[in-house]
């Protein structure tokens, strides 16, 4: 079976590529310029430019029977409302015209990689479901939701097979932003006031979301459905600061302050969001999910951060 990887020197859409390559997919990696960057693991590499409504998708459509559009305009966080725009040219347009041209050339499957965004910015009485109601609060989010719905009209009127998966916080090799921020925090021996938190956040390491894309492009489910796997159940930011330590052979070195000074403090200094992302919680019900597929990540939250950590001291110096 020919793949078509949308994406495909991003975060999730090189590892994906070598992940299907790796089970015997033919995988065909669509980039915006094979010339300017380095060829993910695919059978083939293809230049699509820039994704939006005016892409040509004809030529990396042909003899393609199933898509993992993993190609977006990434959340930034604290972006200017003038490049809102952009999110929605490449994420909701860029996605629709896909989509459409999908339907024409009779592809059989249709695997969007939204955000857990979607369902809003963080739990508080208990998880995300797939079921509950979309409440996004940025642009980014509005636009993968817009998306989302577009594929859900083509799928409801027969006209291509869609599965929407809605990944919580992904970790791996390339992991960028506050995830990475915290391993070189922890590798420095930093102490951090961060023990009094008592949230949960759900992750998925980019291991098992591979695994969980391969196994739902094997299973073919009934179309329109919405996915939020994870690698099992959410952890506190204490919790996960010393997975980290854990991984490194270090202690994590964690000490408590109020929550509502720790918040304060991140206020008066402009970092609000990036401690409301520590302190909140985010957590996904990912059981039905699991139940619904028979799927059980292979690799433990440990498991995956050992091999993070690996990465990350390669490429730290």
């Amino acid at each position: 079976m020919k793949v078509l990887v949308t994406g495909a020197n991003g975060f999730v859409g090189r590892a994906l590529c070598a992940d299907l390559a790796e089970r015997g997919y033919v995988v065909r990696a669509a980039v915006r310029d094979a010339a300017l960057s380095p060829a993910p693991a695919a059978a083939e590499v293809i230049s699509v430019g820039d994704i939006g409504p005016a892409t040509d998708w004809r030529a990396a459509l042909q003899g393609v029977d199933f898509i993992v559009h993993a190609a977006a305009r990434a959340h930034i966080l604290g972006d200017s409302p003038e490049n809102a725009k952009q999110y929605f040219q490449v994420n909701t347009l860029g996605t629709e015209v896909l989509a459409q041209a999908a339907a024409a050339q009779g592809v059989s499957g249709f695997i969007f990689i939204s955000s857990i965004k979607v369902n809003g910015e963080r739990t508080v009485t208990r998880p995300f479901a797939s079921d509950d109601e979309a409440k996004p609060h940025d642009a980014y989010a509005l636009s993968k939701w817009l998306a989302e719905q577009s594929l859900l009209g083509l799928a409801a009127r027969g006209s291509l097979s869609v599965q929407i998966v809605r990944p919580p916080l992904i970790y791996g090799p390339e992991v960028r932003a506050n995830f990475l921020r915290l391993l070189r925090l922890v590798d420095a021996g930093v102490p951090l006031p961060l023990a009094s938190l008592n949230n949960r956040r759900s992750l998925i390491s980019i291991w098992n979301l591979c695994d969980f894309l391969a196994s739902l492009m094997q299973q073919r489910p009934t179309s329109g459905g919405v996915w939020l796997p994870a690698d099992g159940a959410g952890v506190s930011t204490p919790e996960l600061l010393r997975s980290i330590a854990l991984a490194m052979d270090k202690r994590a070195r964690v000490f408590p302050v109020p929550l509502a000074l720790l918040k304060r403090a991140g206020a008066l200094l402009g970092k609000g969001a990036e401690i409301d992302r520590l302190c909140d919680s985010l957590e996904v019900a990912a059981g039905s999910t699991r139940e619904a597929l028979a799927w059980r990540a292979p690799l433990s939250m440990h498991e995956s951060m050992v091999r993070t950590v690996q990465w990350y001291r390669t490429t730290r110096g």
